[in-house]
């Protein structure tokens, strides 16, 4: 009964549209204050006080100090997991009165925590999977030794990303796609990857990516795949263009 009483708990936490707002800010696994926090929520900042103060006492994001302002992140990427696993429902649930409308730039790319959602992250991970470099299955994932030389080739490091604590390959269900992209310790590697060669970038203010000028043709030829109709081309021949 108690466990019970733990889940409405928490679920009355989220269900609150302005924290909702709040910890769907802090998706992309950036620290962001209280101000940033409360135009997020389109509330004001006494208000916003008194829910992130709830949010901070069930362990759902944690505060941080640096010089004279407070910033606030998700407590880990559990959090996270239980927001993106919410709005997976949500997008599959009958349709309120008024539709949810989703930013087009959302919808093409974002970051869910610390890997690539959206139209491109499902891209990705299709052609990943085409290309027989990952297997997915319900319950996680696996990099095919084509697939290590693939990542290694591209300068991602998997003997860093097997050192770290969390889980190595997983799908996660994409909620704008309701397909899986790649998430994990490859997913998030990957995604930083893609960062340092500025073929992505984060946009001010929101968790939705930009794919950049020189990443639309580097992203298509080096993973086989088209950025614009979803299809994956016959496997390809490596070869990264920094930028």
């Amino acid at each position: 009964m108690s466990e019970v009483l733990d889940i409405a708990a928490v679920a009355a936490l989220v269900g609150d549209p302005a924290r909702a707002n709040m910890l769907c800010a802090l998706l992309d696994g950036r620290a962001l204050t209280a101000s940033e926090l409360a135009y997020a929520a389109h509330i004001t900042p006494q208000t916003a006080s008194g829910h992130l103060g709830k949010l901070a006492r069930a362990n759902l994001i944690v505060p941080a100090q640096q010089g004279r302002h407070r910033y606030f992140k998700l407590a880990g990427r559990h959090v996270a997991a239980m927001i993106e696993s919410i709005s997976a429902v949500t997008a599959i649930a009958p349709p309120r009165l008024k539709p949810i409308r989703i930013d087009d730039a959302m919808r093409q790319a974002r970051m869910c925590y610390d890997h690539v959602a959206g139209r491109l992250g499902v891209t990705l991970a299709d052609a990943l999977r085409e290309h027989g470099h990952v297997e997915f299955a319900d319950d996680g994932g696996v990099v095919t030794p084509s697939g290590e030389a693939f990542l290694a080739k591209f300068g991602i490091d998997l003997s860093a990303s097997r050192q770290s604590r969390r889980v190595f390959c997983r799908p996660c269900i994409d909620w704008s796609e309701r397909r899986a992209h790649l998430a994990g310790a490859v997913g998030a590697a990957l995604a930083t990857r893609l960062m340092e060669l500025r073929w992505i970038a984060r946009k001010r203010d929101t968790r939705a990516l930009t794919i950049t000028p020189i990443g639309w043709s580097n992203i298509e030829r080096t993973f086989g795949c088209s950025l614009h109709d979803h299809t994956v081309h016959a496997r390809p021949a490596l070869r990264v263009v920094a930028g």
